[in-house]
């Protein structure tokens, strides 16, 4: 297995958190159960000319060049979608610019990048395709974006303050008391973040307290159940239990049981 993660250079590195190349040719069979981080991604197929969709139980064709939308629900994938893949992982709030509709808009949903993108997302996979070496792949990627959107990666500065306020203190940053300190009534407050982060800010922030949890669980970190779930801000173990289930589908204990090398992937 080959995987290869980077940040972008500057200005691109205001906007996406890392840019990334899979190649797993050996993947043997089987589903895995990818669980919700609250970040826009956008994947690309190069190994075929199609993604599964595996929602109805029975693997249907998607286009092979997806946006994947901010989520609060697991999504169950084939594990032959990985034989060769790559991919952009926006920072929260940095998607908007790259497109002419509001981050929200794709959330829970997953669009294929040449309706929005043009015709322009299917020459940048013909050319990954054509590339030979995992680098020289980021590297294309990476000019692509550079030249195609470097004059619109501007940032909303009310949403950087709630995301650092909310990052820094996840257990006592109100949404209320955040929108304060920015101007903006808790209404509007709550609509902006929406619009470029693709998620309200309540629900941003329980996702990113189950992502936390997930991080430790994917550690091994030996930890009583109910110190974990108040590390992690949970009011007690069962509002942590109920949490858990409802942003994964399953149980901490079979996800420890069950946990890839990647934090995110079960297998199911």
């Amino acid at each position: 297995m080959i995987y290869l993660e980077r940040r972008p250079a500057a200005p691109l590195n205001q906007s996406i958190r890392s840019l990334w190349y899979s190649q797993a040719p050996d993947s043997f069979s089987g589903r895995e159960r990818i669980l919700p981080n609250g970040c826009i991604q956008v994947i690309v197929n190069l190994a075929r000319d199609f993604l599964s969709d595996c929602d109805q139980g029975l693997a249907q064709p998607l286009p092979p060049s997806l946006i994947v939308g901010a989520s609060t629900v697991f999504e169950i994938v084939d594990r032959s979608d990985m034989a060769e893949l790559i991919g952009i992982v926006f920072r929260p709030g940095g998607f908007a610019p790259f497109v002419r509709d509001v981050a929200d808009t794709f959330s829970h949903r997953r669009v294929s990048l040449e309706d929005v993108w043009g015709s322009k997302a299917r020459r940048l996979r013909d050319r990954l395709r054509e590339t030979v070496t995992p680098q020289a792949r980021l590297d294309v990627l990476e000019a692509f974006l550079r030249q195609s959107f470097t004059d619109s990666t501007s940032r909303n500065q009310s949403v950087d303050f709630a995301l650092r306020r909310f990052a820094a203190e996840p257990a006592m940053a109100t949404v209320h008391d955040v929108a304060e300190q920015t101007g903006l009534s808790s209404r509007r407050f709550s609509q902006i973040f929406r619009e470029q982060v693709g998620l309200t800010p309540k629900v941003w922030c329980r996702v990113q307290r189950f992502q936390r949890a997930v991080r430790q669980l994917h550690a091994g970190v030996d930890v009583a159940w109910a110190e974990l779930a108040l590390d992690c801000g949970y009011y007690d173990q069962s509002h942590f239990a109920n949490e858990f289930r409802a942003f994964s589908g399953i149980d901490a204990t079979t996800y420890s049981a069950r946990r890839t090398v990647w934090a995110n992937h079960v297998a199911v």
